[in-house]
């Protein structure tokens, strides 16, 4: 199953972590604490969260926060969801787990 843009889960999921503060956008990594690929990545996310101050990170354990993933599948590991301050979904799907694609990502929305 691919996830949906518009998908009202992820879009809760967003609005809740850019209810944080006043940033640009958010970058939501869904990843699982069993996960050895998640694991290697989350040193990589925490830099890439330091290079971006105006731009909210959140790390979610999807076993951990299945009630906020509400009915989403998350089936490849690292999947991340980025989106704008005006709390539209502007990507959803999973990354090659290099620190480098969340930059280039964030780029390519303008964010």
């Amino acid at each position: 199953m691919s996830l949906s843009l518009t998908d009202p889960d992820l879009r809760a999921l967003l609005a809740g972590t850019l209810a944080d503060g006043a940033v640009d956008g958010a970058v939501i990594c869904l990843c699982a604490a069993w996960c050895g690929t998640c694991r290697d990545f989350e040193a990589g996310f925490r830099q890439a969260a330091a290079a971006h101050p105006r731009v909210a990170f959140r790390w979610v354990d999807i076993e951990d926060e299945a009630d906020a993933l509400g009915d989403v599948d998350i089936e490849t590991f690292p999947t991340l969801l980025v989106g704008g301050r005006d709390g539209a979904v502007r990507f959803a799907g999973p990354v090659l787990p290099q620190p480098g694609q969340i930059a280039r990502l964030l780029h390519s929305l303008g964010l």
